[in-house]
């Protein structure tokens, strides 16, 4: 992650935990929770090479955010990134299709957000409680925040979006961790009715020299 040095008389930077402040030529400098984010997606998430992704398409590149995500410093910044719109938008609950929405989810919780976490089953589970949620139970009026950890067509966040509905409760807004600008930020958007998407980084911010990226 490249960082940039404070100008000779800047105002200092407010106080943040060591992880979020590096050293600058001249002083050190406050890093943002998405600037540390794309910084590790980019180290570790990006892979260049030909894959097929979930929806069928062909890439020459995949990320794979879990492997970002699911380390110390990709994780610290997502929990502040997540509980920060959990709380904005007055979420009482946090979740999505599982295994897109695991990590997230329980970032919400370790970033302090007072929410209960969730995971969308792809199928209602034929057995034992048979719930299609799983989780601490949720109630009428519940207000959840739909994540997920990568968006290319949009299609397991709609499902979750979707299944929540079903359930009775509200969708108050949606977070990507990437959002690769495939088309499914704007599907997101279409099914969410009005409820905010916000992707927390974009392919463009993690690979901007990619081949398919529009001039």
């Amino acid at each position: 992650m490249r960082c940039e040095p404070e100008a000779a008389g800047a105002a200092p930077a407010r106080a943040l935990p060591a992880r979020l402040r590096v050293a600058g030529r001249v002083g050190w400098r406050a890093v943002s929770a998405r600037e540390i984010l794309v910084g590790e997606l980019r180290r570790h998430a990006l892979i260049v090479g030909e894959v097929t992704l979930t929806s069928g398409r062909t890439a020459q590149y995949y990320v794979d955010a879990k492997r970002a995500i699911l380390r110390p410093e990709g994780f610290g910044a997502l929990a502040e990134l997540v509980a920060g719109y959990a709380r904005s938008w007055e979420a009482t609950a946090v979740g999505g299709l599982t295994m897109g929405a695991d990590a997230p989810a329980c970032a919400a919780l370790a970033g302090g957000a007072d929410v209960k976490a969730f995971f969308v089953r792809k199928e209602t589970k034929a057995h034992g409680l048979q719930r299609r949620i799983e989780g601490p139970p949720l109630k009428q009026g519940e207000r959840c925040l739909i994540v997920e950890d990568v968006v290319t067509t949009g299609g397991s966040t709609i499902q979750a979006i979707e299944a929540v509905r079903d359930e009775g409760f509200d969708v108050v807004g949606i977070v990507s961790v990437l959002d690769r600008l495939a088309g499914g930020g704007e599907a997101i958007r279409r099914a969410a009715q009005g409820a905010p998407y916000e992707a927390l980084a974009t392919i463009d911010a993690v690979y901007p020299d990619r081949p398919d990226r529009n001039p």
